[in-house]
């Protein structure tokens, strides 16, 4: 390479350098892009209304001092220039921020609770959440949420607060705010003068929406237990999907929905009317670029009400079955205690034994212990049977291989049948050591319902864990590709140590062999890789589970005396065919689907 080559090479490389840093963007230029992203993607999903901008040109050229007269004589053209105040309106549990843009509510807060890291809970505020009534004014198209009201009072009054949007002195549209008991936010939408200006034959499209804020430690749990619920008129509580994008409409044909959830992992956005959304389109979407949880959208349509006016009720609040029950309506529904006979297990048996131990004011690790202690004993006969059926087959297991040497492994269909008539003799039931423990995994399995959704373990702490509601760490690292993982959960590496003990200490006592005495183990690791990110509660509560077995096995197995059992299998099989006990239906098929599988002519 020449000079010349190399020095013109130099200096395009210096250039080049040199325009990477002198053209890069500013801290604040990429943070504006990032908001611009993150609202195109929701207005694409349909979760943010396609608004202008609050500083429109009308405002911009207000503060300059050029306001267009021809706009401003526009119904409410008025209302498009202001500059943005925000109210507070609290009462002991809620603080509340409204904006005099579109008089709604900016933000959220529950003085009670905390998040997380101990930061203020707010459960939304920002841009990036919507409340307004559209319709048609004067033949223009009216979106409050876009316009600017005034207080009537420049504080609020006795938990009360009336926000007006301004057609003229005598015509005017009032939000009434007024702080009800606890975490009840009462809205009175009430039109004055405006019957020959609005057309809307009594009724007002409101759009309702927000992009709900990352409360708990692992938002991929977060995200898994938030979407919007509802509630019809007739009684009836459904939801949306937990796991995927999804929107629903429901016309004015259907049963009316009188109450909407943004529903959270541990709280509830609810806007409710007395007498139903005489129409109402519902969706949630979740964008995986941004911090929030979801965003959450309810289009409805208020009636009005005798006096002209459009009552509705807020609840700001924790998702407690008590709390929630106090409000009435079904709002305890918003609470997902499983599908089928898990909710009924986890709503009439769990919660109330759990409640009872609640009175006693133990830490909750202890109720948990004691509750899981419960109903340990009250399974004890199945986990008895189960065991006792485990150690028949165990006892049989020399006379199968006997069997299984005779007959060979040629024929499978034959050595099943073989083994059937020695079940028979024997007076043993093969699946019996399967059965209780079907019966029991419904309870198991409403458990891992029932724990994830217990606000009550909210911030709670036992032993190292410091909140039974999120997952324990014993071991922090970078992501892993893949899974995902950032860390070691303790309680749910001890569970899966506990559970491989439990299998191997099983598989002794039913004499599992070959594939079969492997399998149990993979079981295990795959709970691991799945409980890793559920709360430390859950596992503890298996923790506590696995460990109760072994004991419970070890007082049964000083109960069970192998050979007891292998002289009674001997007498069992001395008996007369009809002396013993009648075949089930389900083996004697067994038998005769065996029976023709073996006299069928084989395929050469």
């Amino acid at each position: 390479m020449d000079k010349n080559t190399f020095t013109g090479l130099f200096l395009i490389m210096l250039i080049m350098v040199g325009s990477f840093f002198l053209l890069k963007p500013s801290a604040d230029e990429v943070k504006k892009e990032q908001e611009r992203a993150h609202l195109d993607s929701l207005k694409r999903a349909g979760i943010v209304a396609k608004t202008a901008k609050t500083d429109t040109t009308a405002a911009a050229a207000a503060k300059a001092g050029a306001v267009d007269s021809a706009l401003l004589k526009t119904p409410f053209g008025a209302a498009t220039v202001g500059t943005e105040q925000l109210i507070t309106l609290e009462n002991k549990d809620v603080k509340l921020k409204v904006s005099t843009i579109g008089g709604r509510i900016y933000s959220v807060e529950l003085k009670e609770f905390k998040t997380f890291d101990g930061k203020p809970l707010i459960l939304f505020d920002g841009a990036d959440n919507h409340f307004g009534f559209k319709f048609t004014a004067g033949g223009k198209a009216i979106n409050t949420d876009e316009l600017h009201f005034t207080p009537t009072t420049p504080q609020a009054n006795n938990g009360a607060l009336t926000m007006r949007l301004s057609y003229s002195p005598t015509q005017y549209i009032d939000y009434i705010y007024t702080m009800g008991a606890e975490y009840k936010v009462n809205l009175q939408i009430k039109p004055v003068g405006l019957e020959a200006v609005i057309n809307n034959g009594n009724t007002l499209n409101l759009n309702w929406s927000a992009s709900l804020h990352q409360l708990e430690k692992a938002i991929k749990i977060e995200r898994q237990y938030s979407t919007v619920y509802y509630h019809n008129t007739e009684g009836a509580v459904d939801y949306l999907s937990e796991s995927k994008d999804e929107t629903k409409d429901f016309g004015a044909d259907v049963k009316k929905v009188d109450w909407v959830a943004f529903k959270q992992h541990f709280f509830s956005s609810v806007l409710s009317s007395k007498g139903g959304f005489a129409k109402s389109s519902l969706g949630v979407a979740t964008d995986l670029a941004s911090k929030d949880v979801k965003q959450m959208k309810a289009d409805v349509v208020l009636s009005a009400d005798a006096s002209g006016a459009y009552p509705v009720e807020f609840y700001f609040g924790p998702n407690k079955f008590k709390t929630l029950q106090a409000q009435g309506n079904d709002f305890e529904k918003i609470i997902n205690l499983g599908w089928g006979p898990l909710k009924y297990i986890n709503r009439f048996a769990v919660l109330p034994v759990f409640n009872f131990l609640q009175q006693f004011g133990w830490n909750y690790g202890i109720i948990i212990l004691v509750l899981t202690l419960l109903l340990k004993l009250v399974l004890s006969p199945l986990t008895y049977k189960s065991y006792l059926s485990m150690a028949k087959m165990r006892v049989l297991k020399p006379e199968m291989d006997e069997i299984k040497a005779k007959v060979g492994e040629d024929n499978p269909t034959l050595l099943q049948q073989e083994y059937l008539k020695l079940y028979r003799k024997a007076g043993v039931n093969p699946l019996g050591g399967c059965l209780p423990l079907l019966l029991q995994m419904p309870i198991v399995i409403a458990f891992f319902r029932f724990f994830p959704g217990l606000f009550e373990l909210r911030g709670q702490s036992f032993l190292w864990m410091h909140d039974l509601s999120t997952y324990d760490t014993i071991l922090n690292f970078p992501a892993l590709p893949l899974l995902g993982w950032d860390h070691i959960s303790a309680m749910c590496l001890l569970m899966t140590i506990s559970t491989l003990i439990y299998t191997y200490f099983n598989n002794q006592i039913s004499g599992a062999t070959g594939q079969m005495k492997y399998i149990g183990y993979i079981s295990p690791l795959i709970f691991f890789g799945v409980l890793n990110v559920y709360p430390a509660g859950l596992n503890y509560y298996y923790f506590l589970a696995n460990m109760m077995t072994f004991l419970q096995q070890y007082l049964i197995r000083q109960m069970v005396d192998d050979k007891k059992i292998h002289s009674q299998i001997q007498e069992n099989k001395k008996k007369p065919e009809d002396t013993k006990k009648k075949k089930s239906g389900f083996q004697a098929r067994m038998e005769e689907m065996m029976r023709q599988q073996n006299q069928a002519p084989k395929k050469k």
